[in-house]
């Protein structure tokens, strides 16, 4: 007996919980392809910033080269604390910046403060950034278990059922039931490993 055989023999509860099964392990696995692809981005970006950082004699180039790095959370450091530098010290920032006028130029610990600021809520912005939708997979894994749990524990609760109606108590009338209560559980665990190892990685 194929699992799709099981699948269409089970009831329409059981059949509505293996869909939601099914949708949370599509959309697991979609998010975990997107999420490796941008941080194989995010990591190819930086280690060309990097690179062209260390190689660089002009900052003003390297702002250039850093806003061509969209996707690498250092260059965003970079750009950020550039501008924040620019503003400050010189009145002339990066292109797309403001001009700070002389009288709101400020002291080098006011400038130091306001330059950890501005790089720490970059960092966070970074970081929330690359961190996103990764609370899905965390509850895919956690809840997909146990969906699945309750597909079973229904579909014994009709297989018991049917044989009660049935009057019959023998291991061939119980067995069909029982596989197809199983295949519930089976996808909910299929949902929730990938899940699990993508939030953890």
């Amino acid at each position: 007996m194929s699992i799709w055989h099981l699948v269409a023999q089970a009831g329409p509860v059981v059949q509505g919980v293996l869909l939601v099964l099914l949708a949370f392990s599509v959309a697991a696995v979609s998010l975990i392809i997107a999420k490796v692809r941008a941080l194989r981005r995010a990591e190819a970006e930086s280690g060309s910033f990097l690179k062209a950082f260390r190689e660089s004699k002009n900052l003003s180039a390297t702002y250039e080269e850093a806003r061509r790095h969209s996707r690498s959370p250092v260059a965003a450091l970079f750009r950020e604390g550039f501008r924040e530098l620019s503003y400050h010290l010189k009145g002339n920032p990066a292109p797309d910046g403001p001009t700070a006028p002389p009288a709101e130029r400020v002291a080098a610990s006011d400038l130091l403060q306001g330059l950890q600021r501005i790089l720490r809520h970059t960092s966070l912005k970074e970081l929330t950034d690359l961190e996103r939708s990764m609370i899905f997979l965390a509850t895919t894994g956690s809840v997909t278990p146990f969906i699945g749990l309750f597909g079973t524990v229904w579909g014994i609760m009709d297989a018991f059922a049917g044989i009660g109606a049935a009057g019959s108590a023998n291991l061939g009338a119980v067995a069909p039931g029982i596989a197809e209560a199983l295949v519930a559980t089976a996808l909910g665990l299929f949902a929730a490993i990938p899940a699990v190892i993508g939030y953890n990685h």
